[in-house]
């Protein structure tokens, strides 16, 4: 897969004075059906996050809270982007190695994902990647 294939999603945005409401439905804006949500939230300054490319599962990334980095590498070329608000994401496709980084205090990233988790789909040695990507 392109890193081409990666991109920002902007999502509603429903402003009210009592707060913003943010809706993701399944059908209606992502390429799949989410399968699986997961979020990473008190990540250590410094500390990075990812390291691995998937096989087989697509995913989009929120920052719902503080902001961090998101650099993706498709073999060929990278491409940093940087989230910071809870009404946009970053659509990751399959075969891309990401690595996510520059966590601000009280960041919480919002993952969803298109398979339930399977260890095979996990390509988690940077140069078998290149390998698999570049044959």
């Amino acid at each position: 897969m392109s890193i081409e294939k990666c991109r920002i999603i902007e999502l509603s945005k429903i402003h009210d004075v009592r707060g913003n409401l943010t809706v993701v439905e399944n059908g209606k804006l992502l390429p799949y059906d989410i399968k699986r949500v997961y979020y990473l939230y008190d990540v250590p300054g410094g500390v990075a996050r990812g390291g691995h490319a998937h096989v087989a599962t697509e995913q989009f990334l929120v920052a719902m809270s503080g902001s961090f980095d998101v650099v993706l590498d498709d073999g060929f070329r990278k491409k940093t982007f940087s989230l910071n608000r809870a009404y946009y994401g970053l659509y990751v496709s399959t075969m891309v190695w990401r690595e996510l980084n520059n966590f601000s205090s009280g960041a919480v990233c919002l993952s969803l994902v298109s398979t339930l988790y399977l260890e095979d789909d996990y390509i988690r040695d940077y140069q078998d990647f290149i390998t698999r990507v570049r044959a």
